[in-house]
């Protein structure tokens, strides 16, 4: 077993346990920890993948960016409300969409998976690889919209902080 292999098997692990921690911790900031964690070995994967600019979105979005807006949401939210028969009800149709995904994905796994031709190998070396000229990109062609999308970004930060505040 190589090693990059060890270092798959040991991400992907801590991944399923991780996001078995996000459903099964009863303290909301714990299941947004847990999926941060959950991010991090996804983007590990990535990086094993020799897909660099997809770990660096995925850190920078997913557990930067939209777990920073669930722990918004989260103090935002009345927790202390009781369940209702209309939460049981989006439970049960949540659980039912889960078993039948899963049920697909196991009837595509036992057909033998889906064709499709992306095993042609792209040497993205030559050009400086695929992050260098992303960010080449973003920075000199875009550079105008991506720091409108910061301060807006900013804007929106400041405006969830002032909501959530506690009145006094």
């Amino acid at each position: 077993m190589t090693a990059a292999a060890v270092v798959f098997y040991v991400l992907a692990s801590i991944a399923v346990l991780s996001a078995l921690m996000v459903i099964w911790s009863r303290n909301v900031v714990h299941s947004a920890i847990y999926l941060v964690l959950t991010f991090l070995c996804v983007a590990g994967v990535y990086v094993l993948l020799r897909a660099e600019f997809v770990a660096a979105v995925q850190v920078l979005v997913y557990a930067g960016g939209i777990v920073v807006l669930f722990l918004f949401v989260i103090m935002l939210v009345n927790l202390d409300a009781k369940v209702g028969p209309r939460v049981r009800v989006h439970a049960t149709v949540s659980a039912l969409v889960g078993v039948a995904a899963t049920s697909l994905l196991v009837y595509v796994a036992a057909r033998g998976g889906l064709v499709t031709s992306f095993n042609v190998p792209v040497d993205l070396s030559a050009q400086g690889g695929n992050l260098q000229q992303v960010g080449w990109s973003l920075y000199r062609d875009y550079l105008l919209p991506f720091e409108i999308a910061s301060v807006l970004l900013l804007v929106a930060m400041i405006g969830a902080i002032v909501l959530a505040r506690q009145k006094y």
